[in-house]
């Protein structure tokens, strides 16, 4: 089977070109002008040049898939503008070009977030039912490419796909909060609450590729995620036992602003992404972050195989091998 991945050489997506590629899948990855293509370049996957707003190049990247997974986005912007062109208008033109190149495509795979629907409230956890509420420019961003997904369901096969909060080797926020962990310092995010729903990135991309083989899911929206729910200050405790780190510095939520605040001030003078916002640590304080897997459980019999404790390990191992992630 021949699959073509945007967002390659980000988080999510490179886990996903090599799930594809155990699975034997013939895998080809969009690659723009500005994507990290070095770990890429070292698997055995066909680099296809492009840009989600020349239609003909997105035209000739689609051209004899069977599957498309569209995992590219921009997770971080300064404005909506910056939000809006690459989530929405770049989302909706891929849709187009598949729709045009490929109407025998077998799946498009939609990788969206549950920001595209918004925390949940009074706590009960969502479902995919639920009206959606983002209160992000990010979340804003996502609902609208869900919307642009959905308005091609005439024209092709599409399942949205929409992941909590994703653990895993490489996820930028993890790497920050280790390389601080390595100085014995532990940022405290969130309260003592069990605020989030999680998935390991392993799980996340068997998700996918189910959706993408099981004929059940076409026209679907499912939330994948483990069962068990957890705080923000559990996910930092198993990550000081994987380190053994015992003697550490807590950093309090009033100083955590502060960081982030300067944070803000070097990205706004660098051009770079922060490394933490005021309002991503405000979020994890204030909101909880909580989605009922159950449909894609009963729909298509998904299960997630990854431990927390050995997940959480295989990251830390990872990190301390200097792999860094995978692109």
């Amino acid at each position: 089977m021949k699959a073509l991945v945007t967002g390659g050489s980000g988080f999510i997506g490179g886990h996903l070109v090599r799930h594809l590629l155990q699975r034997n899948y013939d895998v080809s990855c969009l690659v723009r002008a500005a994507s990290r293509t070095a770990a890429l370049e070292k698997l055995p996957v066909t680099l296809v040049g492009g840009s989600y707003f020349d239609l003909d190049s997105l035209r000739r990247a689609v051209r004899g898939m069977d599957y498309v997974f569209h995992a590219g986005a921009v997770l971080s912007a300064p404005d909506w503008p910056g939000y809006f062109k690459t989530n929405v208008e770049g989302t909706a033109n891929i849709l187009e070009a598949c729709a045009r190149t490929v109407p025998e495509l077998r799946r498009f795979i939609l990788v969206s977030s549950i920001s595209a629907v918004g925390p949940a409230r009074d706590r009960r956890p969502l479902r995919e039912s639920d009206p959606g509420r983002p209160v992000s420019l990010y979340g804003k961003s996502k609902a609208q490419a869900e919307q642009a997904a959905a308005g091609f369901l005439s024209r092709l096969p599409v399942v949205i796909v929409r992941p909590p909060n994703v653990l895993g080797a490489g996820q930028k926020e993890l790497q920050t909060a280790m390389n601080l962990m390595r100085r014995r310092i532990v940022p405290i995010i969130g309260r003592r609450a069990k605020q989030t729903s999680i998935c390991f990135v392993q799980d996340l991309v068997r998700a996918l590729v189910l959706a993408a083989e099981d004929d059940r899911a076409i026209g679907k929206t499912y939330f994948v995620a483990a069962e068990e729910f957890y705080s923000w200050r559990e996910i930092m405790a198993q990550l000081l036992r994987a380190m053994d780190m015992k003697f550490v510095l807590k950093i309090p939520h009033p100083l955590m602003l502060g960081v982030a605040l300067v944070s803000e001030a070097v990205s706004g003078l660098t051009g770079k992404p922060p490394l933490v916002t005021r309002s991503d640590l405000r979020s994890a304080r204030d909101n909880y972050w909580l989605c009922d897997a159950g449909l894609i459980c009963d729909e298509l019999g998904f299960k997630t195989e990854v431990n927390f404790a050995r997940g959480i390990a295989d990251i830390v191992r990872q990190f301390r091998a200097g792999a860094g992630g995978v692109a």
